[in-house]
This record gives structure tokens, sequence and C-alpha cells, in this order.
């Protein structure tokens, strides 16, 4: 028994020091390494970067009351279409008492004035009329009358002006009537019936009684990085996607960048506006998120390669070209680059199409 146990473990012995010199062999031996092959092909080269921001019209309007008072009726609501003039809402003037005070006694005074003047032309024109007076004196109370009856309706006026905002000769112009001054889309009515507004002073800016758009001028309002500002120029074109709608590219054209930068964040972005072309059949709605894909630079028609395939050497670059496909053998050439777009690289001189490079390494399949 003790015999065959010397046996198996001298044989398990002997296999385990052929193993192990069977691995060390094997890890000893030069490892084949493989490339794929690629070929220079001819193609287009677009750098592209891409700005955050949101869908805004070109010119909101503030509507501002003209004059101070309460919200009686409020005639639109948001979304609503209006025209230069539409009523968006009527005003309820609060009298100051004072004001309204002397505004009664201005139409009493000018009452007593303007009766005492009708009776003293009616005496004088029948004195006129049996020419006891002369025509000259007759014409002064004339005169005279017609001006106390002019100062009374005046005061009427003022007097309705306190207490209503209005006047019989102004009802269709009052400043109670809070109108429109653009033709657009209403995007806001921030007031209700029963608030209290205020007009536009030296020292107040008014209550908003409702902004208005025109929603087919609309502008891209984003930030870009300072790195990639410097490429920017106005009119350069750019791809609009809007979040809320998907699978659709607006174009536009860039207007303006912002000559001074906001740090956010440790970075300095720059605002940027483009104008959207948008056909006539698509509603947007102002505040959408939006991101712009803009084109910095592009090459038409050059020779192209995997930038995985460039080897960069200090301000050089070079490629392997195939000598022999099997075994692979390779040679190594200087190129000159030039546009990249992160995938390809375009090549300027030392290949021409169809030339066959080296590229990434083939990694193999432990599994297999």
């Amino acid at each position: 028994m003790k015999k065959v146990l010397r046996i198996v473990g001298l044989t398990l012995l002997g296999l385990l020091v052929i193993s192990t010199f069977v691995f060390l062999w094997q890890k000893s031996r030069p490892k084949i390494v493989t490339y794929k092959i690629e070929a220079a092909t001819k193609g287009d080269i677009e750098k592209r970067t891409v700005a955050t921001g949101k869908v805004e019209p070109r010119n909101e309007i503030l509507i501002k009351p003209q004059m101070s008072g309460i919200i009686a009726e409020v005639y639109k609501e948001a979304g609503e279409t209006v025209k230069a003039g539409d009523i968006i809402a009527r005003i309820q003037v609060v009298p100051d008492m004072v004001n309204e005070s002397s505004a009664e006694s201005r139409v009493e005074r000018a009452r007593l004035a303007a009766n005492q003047s009708r009776i003293n032309y009616d005496r004088d024109k029948k004195l006129f009329e049996n020419e006891v007076i002369s025509r000259e004196e007759f014409e002064k109370v004339e005169l005279q009358y017609k001006n106390d009856q002019e100062e009374l309706r005046a005061a009427n006026d003022n007097l309705s002006l306190v207490r209503t905002g209005i006047t019989k000769s102004s009802a269709q112009t009052s400043n109670t009537l809070v109108r429109s001054t653009v033709s657009g889309t209403i995007l806001d009515v921030p007031v209700k019936a029963g608030n209290s507004v205020i007009q536009s002073n030296n020292f107040n800016d008014g209550t908003t009684v409702a902004s208005v758009a025109d929603l087919g001028d609309m502008l891209f309002v984003g930030k870009i990085d300072e790195t990639e500002v410097g490429k920017l120029s106005v009119e350069m074109p750019m791809e609009i996607t809007i979040g809320a709608i998907q699978d659709l590219k607006i174009p536009a054209l860039l207007e303006y960048v912002s000559p001074k930068g906001i740090e956010e964040s440790g970075a300095i972005l720059f605002e940027m506006k483009a104008a959207l072309q948008l056909p006539q059949d698509l509603f947007i709605r102002a505040g959408y998120s939006a991101n712009a894909d803009i084109i910095l630079d592009q090459r038409k028609d050059v020779v192209t390669i995997p930038e995985s395939s460039v080897e960069f050497s200090g301000d050089s670059a070079f490629v392997y070209m195939v000598k022999s496909e099997k075994p692979q053998e390779f040679d190594r050439k200087h190129v000159k680059i030039g546009l990249s777009d992160g995938i390809r690289i375009e090549v300027t001189e030392g290949l021409k199409e169809n030339d066959k490079i080296r590229g990434t390494e083939i990694i193999e399949d432990k599994k297999k």
C-alpha cells in the first residue's frame, strides 16, 4: 500500500513539474500582435460644438397702464392673439378726496357764473333787439356767456375724470382702457380683477398688465464656452433642437455674440443669439429649452483616416503604411494632418485615397 502511494505521489509531482515548464515556455514565446487594416477614404470633415439655451421671442413688450387704479375687468387671457389697439383690461379709478372736493367746488363756481351770464345774456339780448344798447356791448355780454358755458363744461369733465377717469367726449379713448401697443400673442397676464395697479412714472416702472410678443420671430438664446467663442462669426449657420419637439432640427443664423463673458461654475461663458427660420405651420412656445449644433469648421471631399491610426510625436504625425498583410509588416511614414472631428482626421500630405495603413490592435477574445 505504501509503495502504491509513493508511486502516485511521484507521478503527481512529475506532472506538476512538466506543466510548470510548459507554462513558462508558453509565456516566454513572443506574442504576435495583429492590427486592423484601414484604408484612406475621401469624405467630409466637420468640427461641431453644442450650446445649450432656450427659445425666446425677439421682442417681448410689457403693457403698462396709463393711470393708477383697480383692475375692474380683464378681457384677454394668455395665449390669445391681439392686434395693436385691442383692449386688454379696464381700470376703475379710485378718486382722491382732496382732488374730488376741489373739482366739485370748481363745478359749483362755474355753474353760478354760467347762470349769471345766461341772465345777463337774455336781458341784453332783448335790449339789443329793441335798439337800446349797441352791438358792441351786446357782443361782450355774449362772449362772456359762451366762456362761462365752456368753463362749466370743462369743470364737469374734470370732475368726471377725477371720479371715473373718463369723460363723455373721450369715452372711447379713455386712459382707463389698457390697450395692446403691438400685435402678437399674449404671453402672460399677471393681474386679475381687483388688483391695484400704478402707472409708470419717474420713480416706478409701473404695474405690468400683460406681456405681448410675436411668436413668429423667435431667437435661440444660449451660452458658449470661451474656448470656442473665438470660432463664431455673425451669420454662421446652425441647427436648433428643441427638447419638447423631438426629431426636428430648425435652421438658424447666428446674430449676436456677447463681447463680455460671465463666470458660471468656474467657467467663462458668452451669451449668443441666433434667429430661427421657422416653418409656417410650426408653433413654438416661448421658453422651450433647446440645444444649438454649431459647425465651427468643415472640409469637403478630403482624404481622411481614423484618428486612432495616427501616432503623434511632438509636433509631427506618423502613420504605418502596410508593407505586407500576411505576415503583417508596416513602414512608418510622416504625414501632415488637418481638421479632425474626434473620429476621423484630414490628411493634407503623405497619403492618397485607398492607401492602406495600420489601424488599432485586434484584441483576441480570451473565452475563444
